[in-house]
């Protein structure tokens, strides 16, 4: 595991830098964040791509029949598409008439199979659920309920087991009108009390026909959202209906302690990741402060660790897809929680919004920023800062390659602050002719409409990989929860009526399903050590030393500059 290389290798400090970048997630993603200046306005991006020297497959091959940029600037602001384009798809559940036994257990599908190219599975199937007064239904397709309903809908019985789709959307959603532990308890609830789990004298083959399928259920809770049970009444919970499932069954008591197991394994992973994630902060100093005690001249710099661009940005992309495995589907709605209207309980509202580790990526897109744009602004000569600007232009060009556009966009928001963009020297000894492809891809006119085209050319690739490498896709973090965020805000979580608004909720879960299916992939590059510990604790300049450096690299122009730099120079160097 990457991260648990680095347990070893970093050391704590005692000049800890001030916390992330960004306090909560939502404001730093909505108002401070880097990513959220790249979303508000077109870039001022000078930057492009360089022919490489390797021949490696460029993720847009396949894109010969898509829009020109001709065609593209005619098209309209992009919405979210509309939920009726969403194609039914049916699938069967293998649950129903099975011999019990461990190879027979269901076992919960890829996200690839639950969720097609075309979309997902809307098409319940009309049980008795139905006739409970309280879902509806459209050709087919379930619209709206009443949070109860919809509640019994999840829980299995003796003729029926939920549709997947259904079980991952309403596991996603409910947490915008009850806590995870409030649904299991109801959930445990309607096992043991309608399947008569509790009763010693209840038809033993009644128990073991449903049995398996409640079991099912709770390894799809565990697997899918395993953060969930980080909470100890939803793992009390947990073992006390497992147990009344694997009371007296030697084969469910097997598969019960399978169950339990691989959940706290992944809990133990999750919490030995955040560890390192405080050791890795804890020894985070501003550039500055390491200047102050180490001569510039024996410095280390990217390039004299990692010469070639190609292994720093597939040593980026471990670094991407290991923070994206950490990231649980439901961070995404959590991020954007609120009151429901229909919920009297205040004091346990706060608990429901648990970012932590959305927060920890987005800081890692800030940090790369403020890595790119200060190994720009370090060295004094301005040959080698127009080198390192080249240097990056190429990682970012590998990036773009290999499917990872949030290094790719965090590359180019690192060389398009104003103390990298003011070094019109520096970018002079630059071919501005490597630079035009680049803005062309990332151009964020018409809603990031090249990126977008980029992305599904990634995804479809993806689809149809016949490597590791070619699974990859690493969407730009920040349009993805801005996608989700405006879905969650256009549209109601309730109806008039006061029943859950459903139709909302399957729209979010084919744009959080995609991004499980990328996050899923293991990444194929060999790591290098060396090369991922300074990528993850170099220290980089603040936003102000990044503004001393430049002025000291290319002087002031006007009066406002000059100030600045003096004042900057008093208070950072304690010079006039």
């Amino acid at each position: 595991m990457l991260w648990s290389s680095y347990r070893k290798s970093v050391e704590l400090s005692d000049d800890s830098s001030s916390n992330a970048l960004m306090g909560h997630f939502l404001k730093a993603l909505l108002t401070t964040s880097l990513m959220w200046s790249l979303l508000q306005s077109k870039s001022h991006s000078r930057v492009g791509l360089k022919s490489s020297t390797k021949q490696k497959t460029s993720i847009f091959s396949a894109l010969a029949s898509e829009k020109s940029l001709s065609d593209c600037k005619k098209e309209q602001q992009w919405k979210p598409p509309m939920y009726s384009s969403i194609t039914p798809v049916c699938f069967t559940s293998p649950l129903i008439e099975k011999p019990i036994g461990k190879e027979s257990m269901p076992q919960t599908p890829p996200f690839s199979a639950m969720f097609d190219s075309s979309g997902y599975n809307r098409n319940l199937y009309q049980s008795a659920e139905d006739s409970c007064g309280g879902l509806y239904y459209h050709d087919n397709n379930l619209l709206s309920g009443s949070l109860e309903a919809l509640i019994q809908h999840l829980v299995p019985n003796v003729d029926y087991y939920p549709d997947r789709t259904y079980i991952f959307t309403f596991l996603l959603s409910s947490r915008l009108f009850m806590h995870p532990y409030e649904l299991m308890a109801k959930v445990c609830h309607l096992c043991i009390e309608h399947q008569r789990l509790s009763d010693p004298n209840s038809d033993k083959n009644q128990i073991r026909k449903i049995a398996p399928k409640i079991l099912q259920l709770l390894t799809e809770w565990t697997e899918t959202f395993p953060y969930d049970f980080r909470d100890e009444r939803m793992m009390r919970n947990l073992k006390d209906l497992a147990h009344r499932i694997a009371s007296g069954e030697e084969t469910y008591r097997k598969n019960v302690q399978q169950m339990i197991q691989c959940l706290i394994r992944k809990l133990a992973a999750l919490t030995q990741y955040e560890e390192v994630l405080a050791k890795i902060s804890s020894t985070s100093t501003d550039r500055l402060t390491v200047l102050k005690t180490k001569p510039q001249s024996i410095q280390r710099d990217i390039i004299t660790v990692c010469s070639d661009p190609y292994t720093l940005a597939q040593q980026l992309t471990h670094i991407e897809l290991e923070r994206l495995n950490y990231i649980g589907p439901e961070e995404f709605v959590q991020a954007f929680v609120q009151k429901d209207p229909l919920d009297n309980d205040k004091s346990c509202y706060s608990e429901r919004k648990k970012t932590r580790n959305l927060e920890a990526y987005v800081e890692w897109f800030n940090r790369l920023s403020y890595l790119v744009a200060t190994e720009i602004c370090m060295p004094v000569k301005k040959k080698h800062r127009a080198r390192m600007i080249e240097y990056f232009i190429d990682v970012a060009r590998e990036c773009f390659n290999i499917g990872n556009f949030n290094s790719l966009m965090a590359i180019i928001s690192g060389m398009n602050m104003s103390p990298v963009s003011r070094l019109k020297k520096t970018w002079a000894k630059v071919k501005t002719a490597k630079f035009d492809i680049l803005e062309h891809q990332m151009d964020p006119s018409s809603n990031f409409y090249n990126y977008r085209t980029a992305l599904r050319g990634a995804a479809q690739r993806s689809l149809t990989a016949h490597s590791s490498r070619e699974k990859i896709v690493i969407p730009f973090f920040s349009l993805l929860i801005k996608d989700i965020y405006f879905l969650n805000e256009g549209c109601a979580n309730r109806l008039p009526n006061g029943h859950v608004n459903f139709e909302k909720f399957w729209e979010l879960a084919k744009q959080v399903s995609e991004f499980m299916t990328w996050k899923q992939v293991e990444c194929p590059f060999e790591r290098d050590r060396k090369i991922l510990q300074y990528l993850l604790t170099v220290p980089v300049f603040s936003e102000d030393a990044l503004y001393l450096a430049s002025y000291e690299s290319e002087g002031p122009e006007n009066h406002i500059e000059k100030d600045r730099w003096k004042s900057l120079r008093s208070s950072l160097l304690g010079r006039v």
